[in-house]
């Protein structure tokens, strides 16, 4: 199978509209690749889960063509939203040379209107308890090929208006939004505050917090007996304002362990479950590998909930509290898929259940988590389309690295860099 690292041949587009006809290019990516003018090429198409009209193996549709400006021009009939398997065959006299199998994936329109963007929306600098400062932070999340993120430091709003800062007037790609981790008093859940205009945390110091939660717990119909009323209520306030300020509300690790139990008591979880105050819940979470029970626990529970018919919108996060040092940086992260890299457009996707939770822990294949539809899309484009991508990331994040470090040459390079990762989106998209 071809892929972005280092392919002999390079087929586009790679993303395609369902149930429409697409001419596919194929030419040599390799200076040991080469098509030949006098050959014959055998092009066999297969659908990967399913076709028209049967239920049986095999089936394809074959074409043959010949190379001209050094390509190959096939126009194929993608059929469903489904991964495809391209089987190319160089054809002289008696001898036949298999190519390669390449992969397209066709979507259906909703889908095909958006692009897969990645994103951390939980971690932390050295401004509450990570490591380093908030601008290494960013372009450390450029060089493993993030394409959004906000700093959530403890209490603290500040630190991600801090990393935004050190790159003011610099031309980048990697899109940094605000953010907090909030934390309310007397309540143990702690809630994410995603690219909100203002601090959540500045308002507890206020007296109209405890009176406003006051007015939402007396507001407030049945709860399950032993559901703390007030700390369910000073949720509710918490994500409101959130909503109030243009951010997304995120749910804080449900089933993290601390010390004897559960940070978060079980009837204070299924309360808030059941009755979703909260714009997206953090199904991955920052967890080492010694605590990967408890995102299992998250994956199980979400999936109960999602068969007793409850739409509950996702995310992953690193939670991480180190880039260089440490661990969890890159372990988890979310991908939405957006009509673009505007908040309102990413905060109104993962709401609207097109976000799908990551997991790659050392050692081990990424994992994708979410709904079906989206998760078989996306192991696709983790196999075909996210290498090159982050490969072109991880160099704009040296270079935001080496520019937060000083270096005045940085920032021009960055800029004639600038639009390379959108530019390599729309190339894989069909039209």
């Amino acid at each position: 199978m071809q892929s972005d690292n280092d392919p002999m041949y390079q087929i586009m587009p790679k993303i395609v509209p369902a149930d429409r006809e697409t001419v596919v290019e194929l030419w040599p990516a390799h200076r040991n690749a080469r098509l030949l003018p006098d050959a014959e090429y055998r092009v066999r198409c297969f659908p990967v889960e399913e076709y028209r009209g049967g239920s049986m193996w095999p089936y394809s549709t074959v074409v043959t063509c010949r190379a001209e400006g050094g390509k190959l021009r096939v126009p194929l009939f993608f059929a469903g939203e489904q991964e495809h398997s391209i089987a190319v065959e160089e054809v002289r006299g008696e001898e036949t040379e298999v190519l390669g199998d390449f992969r397209v994936y066709s979507l259906q329109e909703d889908l095909f209107q958006r692009r897969p963007y990645k994103g951390d929306l939980h971690m932390h600098s050295n401004r509450s308890d990570g490591k380093e400062p908030p601008g290494h932070v960013a372009g450390a999340c450029r060089r493993i090929g993030l394409d959004f993120m906000a700093l959530t430091d403890h209490g603290k709003y500040e630190p991600s208006l801090e990393a935004m800062r050190a790159f003011e007037g610099v031309q980048l790609d990697l899109r940094m939004f605000p953010g907090e981790e909030v934390h309310p008093p007397d309540n143990p859940v702690h809630i994410i505050n995603f690219g909100g205009r203002f601090s959540v945390n500045a308002l507890f110091s206020d007296e109209s917090y405890r009176a406003e939660t006051a007015a939402i717990e007396h507001s407030l119909g049945h709860l399950p007996p032993g559901v703390d009323r007030r700390a369910y209520a000073s949720c509710v306030w918490c994500f409101d304002k959130i909503r109030e300020a243009g951010g997304l509300a995120i749910f804080c690790h449900p089933y993290w362990f601390t010390q004897h139990y559960y940070n978060i008591s079980g009837l204070l979880t299924t309360a808030l479950l059941d009755g979703q105050p909260f714009d997206a819940l953090e199904l991955l979470g920052g967890y080492y590998v010694s605590q990967v029970d408890s995102n299992t626990l998250q994956v199980a529970r979400y999936q109960e909930e999602r068969a007793a018919g409850k739409r509950i919108p996702i995310v992953g996060v690193s939670d991480a509290h180190g880039c260089e040092q440490g661990q969890l940086f890159g372990w988890y992260y979310t991908v939405v898929f957006s009509p673009s890299l505007e908040l309102a457009d990413l905060v109104g996707s993962v709401k609207d259940l097109y976000s799908v939770c990551i997991e790659v822990l050392p050692g081990g294949p990424p994992r994708a988590y979410g709904p079906f539809r989206l998760v078989r899309y996306a192991l696709f484009l983790l196999r075909e389309m996210f290498p090159y991508h982050d490969k072109l990331c991880e160099e704009e994040g040296q270079l935001m690295l080496r520019h937060f470090e000083g270096d005045a040459a940085a920032s021009g390079t960055l800029a004639s860099l600038s639009g390379r990762t959108a530019a390599y989106l729309e190339r894989c998209w069909g039209r």
